[in-house]
């Protein structure tokens, strides 16, 4: 009976770490809080961005979709794998046409995303606050000029 009880147990603790492990707190949507935003050098070239994050086997499928300052449309997705393989973008009004994502737990990810036809290069971290209801990226690297900039963006759960 005790050895049981402990094949048990034992059965318990690996099927908690897996669900953990797979475990993703940034699926939903997101909405860009541009008060909160911000871009150096500024102004942020984004009006809106509202971000919908879903479930991908192996990791997530991202679409961005808002407006620049300028009028034009953000409408840009991408399907990416936790092993940080890269991905590509496609749509339109994104700066990078690749990324690559990794995760670190349910609440942590970091990325890197470049443009193959400019200078543009960066790499961010993502985190989903304990309580689920806002998500920041932090980010740093050059434009598509070649000029250094970083963002702090800050997102609300829809």
């Amino acid at each position: 009976m005790r050895k049981i009880f402990s094949l048990a147990l034992f059965a318990l603790a690996i099927t908690t770490t897996v669900s953990a492990w797979g475990a993703d707190n940034s699926l939903g949507t997101w909405k860009a809080n541009t008060a909160k935003c911000k871009y150096t050098p500024a102004p942020w070239p984004v009006k809106s961005l509202t971000v919908t994050r879903e479930a991908a086997p192996g990791g997530v499928k991202v679409t961005n979709t808002g407006m620049r300052t300028d009028g034009s449309a953000i409408n840009a997705s991408y399907s990416a794998s936790y092993d940080g393989s890269s991905s590509e973008v496609t749509g339109e009004g994104s700066p990078y046409d690749s990324i690559s994502v990794k995760q670190g737990d349910a609440n942590t990810f970091t990325y890197e995303a470049k443009n193959s036809k400019t200078k543009y290069r960066a790499s961010g971290r993502i985190v989903i606050s304990g309580d689920g209801k806002t998500m920041t990226t932090t980010t740093s690297g050059v434009d598509a000029d070649g000029k250094s900039m970083t963002m702090k963006l800050v997102y609300d759960k829809q």
